[in-house]
């Protein structure tokens, strides 16, 4: 069954210029690639609640947001920014978030939202790393209370750790958070160590990698850590922070994920879904900042998710540096004793 596709053509009006990299640019590369596809997106995407963002984020955060945004917004922090339009344009891409949740427990139907701005790095009452809302946080605490168990897992491939959804989560048995991240790198945080604390003690599964890292070492990960955590826990649904900037061509990191490793990616976290929790497979988009890549990756996730021929063959990737392998081979053996 091929996913839904929800994307917000309005949130071009969150603009930063032309020399901020998550730029207005990123959404239409991206429905630029469905157009040639023939893939149509829909359109009409509601806005999150109240209740549904006072889940994961503070009253006060949020009344604060509004008002800094009413009043012309500008920049949060050196990465962050937001204008007048920007509290509803994140408002609804929390939204598309919880419509996806619906859907998935209503009929089984996989999406994919192609929002910005991004969402994994704001935290209950901060926005920062060009984040505002939390999205897949919003969406799977939704989630959460449609579930016939309670459980909802989020795998995040972005490059960066996703620290607003660890944060978020930290304490909460309900929600994996598992993240394959370079590190160190932006925002600092993703050690093995961090596991989260309380009732959530275990519930978080960081797998950090050092710079240089490829199809194959991400490929294993996911075989080896990220499927057999998922196996464990047992989720209801598997959301997705899909992030794109771990591509060998993107300007914020010093990856080496091909296009047709995203694609493998997705494809594991597929038949993973199919096996665990009756498909329900939910992708959010995050980061990517080269136009290229992205669109290009974006469809081998939609290609995965469709089950077209070819989204998981891997062929023979190219040699991981001695480095990604030790990585790891760590994380493996930190996580089997965890």
């Amino acid at each position: 069954m091929q996913p839904i596709i929800y994307a917000d053509p309005t949130s071009e009006a969150h603009d930063g210029g032309p020399d901020h990299p998550e730029r207005p640019e990123r959404l239409t590369a991206c429905l630029d690639a469905l157009a040639r596809a023939g893939l149509a997106p829909v359109t009409d995407v509601p806005c999150a609640t109240d209740e549904q963002l006072a889940r994961v984020h503070t009253v006060a955060f949020l009344q604060r947001l509004e008002y800094f945004c009413s009043r012309g917004g500008g920049q949060i922090d050196p990465d962050t920014y937001a204008r007048r339009e920007s509290f509803e344009i994140a408002r609804r891409a929390s939204g598309a978030a919880c419509k996806a949740a619906d859907d998935a427990f209503a009929a089984g139907q996989s999406a994919v939202c192609l929002v910005r701005p991004p969402g994994h790095h704001a935290t209950r009452a901060r926005a920062m790393g060009f984040c505002l809302l939390n999205h897949v946080a919003v969406g799977a605490a939704h989630a959460a209370t449609l579930a016939p168990s309670g459980r909802v897992a989020v795998v995040d491939f972005d490059v960066h750790h996703g620290n607003g959804t660890q944060d978020i989560f930290w304490e909460d048995p309900s929600v994996l958070y598992v993240s394959l991240h370079q590190f160190p790198w932006y925002p600092g945080t993703g050690a093995l160590e961090e596991v989260g604390e309380g009732e959530g003690k275990g519930t978080t599964v960081n797998i950090p990698l050092p710079a240089g890292t490829g199809d194959g070492v991400y490929a294993q990960a996911m075989e080896r850590i990220v499927v057999p955590s998922l196996a464990d826990f047992r989720p209801d649904l598997i959301w997705v922070s899909a992030g794109y900037d771990a591509h060998t061509r993107d300007p914020l990191a010093m990856m080496q994920m091909s296009t047709e490793g995203f694609g493998v990616l997705t494809s594991l976290l597929v038949e993973a879904a199919s096996e665990l929790c009756e498909g329900r497979l939910l992708v959010t988009l995050e980061g990517g900042y080269d136009l290229e890549a992205l669109a290009a990756s974006l469809l081998a996730t939609l290609g995965a998710m469709g089950g077209l021929a070819g989204s998981h063959d891997r062929g023979a990737p190219p040699p991981d540096p001695p480095a990604a392998v030790a990585a790891l081979e760590r994380a493996i053996a930190f996580h089997r004793h965890a």
